[in-house]
C-alpha cells in the first residue's frame, strides 16, 4: 500500500492511468543513451524541458544561497557560505559537500551556475531507486548507475528522492536535523502521523507546496532570514481543539511544541561535536548505538535518541553568524538562533534541536575559520590545522571579498546551532499533557522563557511580561 501513492503520482505525471500504460512511457522513446555522465542526460532533458531547468536555476536548491534580511543587514546566505558546527563549511570541501547539490561538477568556487547542462534532473525525478550520487564526486552519479534506465523512468519526486539528501545531511543518517532521517521514508504512525505509510501517506510536497520548481519552506539553520515559511495553519485551524482552554495556548505555543514531544525517535542524531580533540592518538570508540564517539580525524561526538527538544520563543525570524563576523572565544557563539521573546506578540514557543560544538577559530582576528577538511591538504589527510585553516579560508568567497585571510594562529571555541523541529509529529494521544509543563511538570523552563514561574500557578496570561 505504501507504494500506491508514489505509483499513482508517477503515472499521473506521465499522463498514464495503469501499469500497462506505463510500458509506453514516452521517456523511453525520447531519451537515448548510453550516457557516461549526468550532464549528457540533462542535455536531452532540456530539449523539451528548458523552461523547467530555468525555473530550477532560480531556486536555492541550485544556488545554495538566498538573499535575506538579518537584524541590521541584508546578506546572501545558504549552504554555499554558512559556517556550521559540523564540518564547518563547504569552502575547500566542495567535492564532498556538493555530493548533495542538485547539479554536476561543483568542484570549487569556479563552478558555473549559469550552465544549464549542470542541472541534475535525476536526483529528484528518479523512480527506479537506483540513482546514487558519488559521496565525493562533486554531484556526479556513481559510475555503476545505469543513467539511461534512470532517465527513461522519471516521475514525480517521492520521499526517497528528497531524503537522499535531507535525511543524510551532515555526513550520515540523522546527523544534522534530528527530525529527518531514513525512518521517515516509510514511517509508521508513531513516528509521524502525516507521513505514516499506512495512513495519511503524505508526500513531502503535501506540505512543501511547489510551483515552478520553487519549493516552499526554509531551513532556519541555513536560511534564518528566509520568508518562505510553511506552518501547521496551512492545513489546520488556528483553534483546532474541542477544548477551549487548549485553544488559548495557540496564541503563544506552537503546535509542534505539544505534538512533537521527542525527535530522533528511531535513529540517533548527533548532539555534540568537539573538534578540539581531533588528531589525538586515542583508540576510536563507539556508543550503544554503534556510533563513533571518538575519531582521530573528527574528534569527540555525542549521539542521542528520543531527544526532548529545547524550547525558545520564535517570531519567524532568526539571526546568524556570517563569515568574518567577530566572536568572543570566552563565550558560546550562536551560529543560528531564533528571534523573539515573551513580550513579542508575534512569537510563539517552539521546539528546537540545539547542536553544540567546539570548532576552530582565528586567534588573532577572533573570527571562525572555514577549514578545509577533505582532499589534498585537508585536515583529514594531513592533520595540520594551520594548513587546513589557510586553504579553507582561501577558498571562501565571502572572506576573500572582505580581504580576510588566515593569521596563522588558531584556537577552539564553543558554538551552538539551533534547528527548528517540524517533523516526527506524534499521534494526538502521545502529545504533551497539561502536567508535562504545569504543576510539577518540568518540560518547560518557565524562567528561561521569561515567566516568573509556572503561569498556571500565578494565573498569569500566556504573554505575561517579566
Amino acid at each position: 500500500m505504501k507504494h500506491s501513492f508514489y505509483l499513482a503520482a508517477t503515472l499521473a505525471l506521465l499522463g498514464l492511468t495503469s501499469l500497462n500504460a506505463a510500458a509506453s512511457n514516452p521517456h523511453k522513446e525520447a531519451i537515448v543513451g548510453p550516457f557516461t555522465q549526468g550532464s549528457q542526460v540533462t542535455e536531452q532533458c532540456i530539449a523539451c524541458h528548458e523552461d523547467h531547468a530555468k525555473d530550477f536555476m532560480k531556486s536555492s536548491h541550485w544556488t545554495w544561497e538566498l538573499e535575506q534580511d538579518l537584524p541590521g543587514r541584508t546578506v546572501k546566505r545558504g549552504k554555499k557560505n554558512a559556517i556550521n558546527n559540523f564540518c564547518t563549511s563547504i569552502s575547500g570541501n566542495e567535492p564532498r559537500c556538493t555530493s548533495c547539490h542538485a547539479g554536476y561538477g561543483w568542484k570549487d568556487s569556479s563552478f558555473d551556475f549559469s550552465d544549464m547542462t549542470k542541472v541534475d534532473c535525476l536526483v529528484c525525478h528518479d523512480t527506479t531507486g537506483t540513482y546514487i550520487k558519488d559521496p565525493a564526486g562533486a554531484g556526479e552519479a556513481l559510475e555503476k548507475v545505469n543513467l539511461e534506465r534512470v532517465a527513461q523512468n522519471v516521475g514525480m519526486p517521492v520521499r526517497d528522492n528528497c531524503g537522499s539528501c535531507h535525511f543524510y545531511g551532515g555526513g550520515g543518517d540523522a546527523v544534522k536535523h534530528g527530525d529527518l532521517d531514513s525512518s521517515m521514508a516509510y514511517p509508521d504512525k508513531a513516528t509521524d502521523v502525516h507521513m505514516d505509510s499506512d495512513g495519511n501517506d503524505f508526500s513531502c510536497q503535501t506540505c512543501h507546496a511547489t510551483k515552478e520548481h520553487q519549493i516552499s519552506g526554509n531551513a532556519m539553520g541555513v536560511s534564518p532570514g528566509g520568508q518562505n515559511d510553511i506552518g501547521c495553519e496551512n492545513c489546520h485551524d488556528a483553534a483546532p481543539h474541542a477544548n477551549k482552554r487548549l485553544n488559548t495556548h495557540t496564541t503563544s505555543v506552537a503546535c509542534q511544541t505539544c505534538h512533537i514531544p521527542f525527535f530522533a525517535r528511531n535513529e540517533p542524531t548527533k548532539m555534540e561535536w568537539d573538534w578540539s580533540t581531533a588528531g589525538q592518538d586515542r583508540e576510536e570508540t563507539t556508543d550503544q548505538y554503534g556510533k563513533h564517539t571518538f575519531m582521530k580525524k573528527k574528534g569527540d561526538f555525542v549521539w542521542a535518541k528520543m531527544v526532548q527538544p529545547e524550547y525558545a520563543w520564535y517570531n519567524g525570524k532568526a539571526d546568524a553568524y556570517m563569515p568574518g563576523d567577530k566572536m568572543d572565544p570566552a563565550k558560546i557563539t550562536k551560529l543560528t538562533y531564533p528571534l523573539g521573546d515573551i513580550t513579542d506578540k508575534t512569537a510563539k514557543i517552539y521546539p528546537f534541536k540545539v547542536h553544540t560544538g567546539k570548532q576552530i577559530y582565528d586567534k588573532k582576528q577572533n573570527i571562525f575559520v572555514t577549514a578545509k577538511v577533505y582532499g589534498k591538504g585537508g585536515y583529514w589527510s594531513d592533520f595540520d590545522w594551520d594548513k587546513a585553516a589557510k586553504l579553507g579560508m582561501e577558498a571562501n568567497e565571502t572572506l576573500k571579498q572582505q580581504g580576510i585571510s588566515y593569521s596563522g594562529e588558531h584556537g577552539f571555541a564553543a558554538t551552538e546551532m539551533w534547528w527548528r523541529i517540524n517533523h516526527m509529529v506524534s499521534p494526538k494521544e502521545q502529545a504533551l499533557k497539561c502536567n508535562d509543563c504545569h504543576n510539577q511538570g518540568t518540560r518547560l523552563d518557565w524562567q528561561a522563557l521569561g515567566y516568573q514561574s509556572d503561569p498556571m500557578k500565578n494565573k498569569q496570561g500566556p504573554k505575561h511580561a517579566k
